[in-house]
């Protein structure tokens, strides 16, 4: 595929107060202990000004093995909210293992007509690289429903739960570059540098899986890209090995930056005399790549996500620890087509 073949970046319509946000079951089942977590999230969506619906198939207690449903089941919902027009945005109830099964299920037609933000992370990060690719959509990588919005948010200081929902709020309905995303002294100089370039990425294990598929992103969408990735459970062994497949395919060749987020739950690093430190892989893996890498960023399995919408153009000053969103995620109401 040549670089006149890429589709073009395609942006969502604003949304406005009152419409419709649907949380749907795009992977994991729904647990009768998380229903008062999926409740606050709903209140959350609802505090932004939206109305807010449930999928059908988002019921406690239905499932099909580690999924809601079957592949085709999921599918044909996600499918249906895509046609519909009511319809403004659709966020994940949480991630899990099912993203894999539907891929080649999908409306994709359906997402060019009436593109609309699709939110989440973990396993909907595959779901945001293969609509990027197929399409030239914009991924809302961005917390879940039950277990962000309703559970890791209420969690956090109310300053902060303040600061994520206007930003949020922002994300999906201004029409002006949201600038730098608000920083904290967690964030952290791996490799100085500045840089601009398309944001891409999510969970690292779902970069590798996506990449081993008919729906691949090709290769010159990562020419000057910014790429961020973030990695939960596991071996701190298995963060290098997805490193290392993403130096052979070429990928780390390519990209301009580097952000990591904030790791989750991984063996080895918590214990010095077990494996090097995540800033270590990540260098011993570059080698003598010089390009800016900004380290332990607040998106991921770790807790509450700052947005980092798939596609869109960011400035990264690893030294300064600075990333900052130079588009807009959505397109303004009275424009037509793409909207690039």
């Amino acid at each position: 595929m040549t670089l006149a073949a890429l589709p073009q970046l395609l942006r969502p319509r604003a949304l406005k107060p009152g419409d419709l946000v649907v949380v749907a079951s795009l992977s994991g089942p729904l647990h009768a202990v998380d229903e008062p977590d999926l409740e606050q999230a709903v209140v959350v969506l609802q505090r932004m000004g939206f109305r807010v619906r449930r999928a059908p198939l988002l019921e406690a207690g239905r499932h099909r093995w580690w999924s809601a449903a079957t592949p085709a089941e999921i599918a044909r919902e996600f499918n249906a909210l895509l046609r519909d027009p009511e319809v403004r945005a659709i966020i994940a109830h949480d991630g899990g293992q099912s993203v894999l099964g539907y891929l080649d299920l999908i409306d994709f037609e359906a997402i060019v007509a009436d593109p609309k933000p699709i939110l989440g992370y973990s396993d909907i990060s595959l779901l945001h690289l293969v609509l990027y690719a197929r399409t030239g959509l914009v991924g809302f990588h961005t917390d879940l429903a039950t277990p962000g919005l309703g559970s890791h948010w209420q969690a956090a200081p109310a300053a902060r739960r303040a600061e994520l929902e206007k930003l949020y709020s922002t994300l999906l309905t201004g029409t002006e570059p949201i600038g730098e995303l608000p920083a904290t002294p967690s964030w952290e100089c791996w490799r100085a540098g500045r840089t601009e370039g398309r944001l891409i990425g999510g969970v690292i294990n779902r970069i590798v899986l996506a990449q081993a598929t008919p729906y691949a992103l090709p290769l010159e969408r990562f020419d000057g890209a910014v790429l961020f990735w973030e990695e939960t459970g596991g071996q701190a062994s298995y963060v290098w090995s997805y490193l290392q497949v993403l130096r052979h395919s070429g990928v780390l060749d390519r990209i301009s930056g580097m952000v990591v987020g904030v790791p989750h739950a991984i063996d080895g690093l918590d214990s010095p005399d077990a494996s090097p430190a995540l800033p270590e892989i990540v260098l011993d893996v570059l080698g003598d790549r010089d390009i800016p890498v900004l380290g332990n960023v607040e998106f991921g399995h770790a807790g509450p996500n700052l947005p980092m919408p798939v596609g869109i153009r960011v400035a990264l000053d690893a030294q300064q620890r600075t990333l900052s969103l130079l588009e807009p995620a959505v397109r303004p109401h009275a424009m037509t087509g793409s909207g690039t």
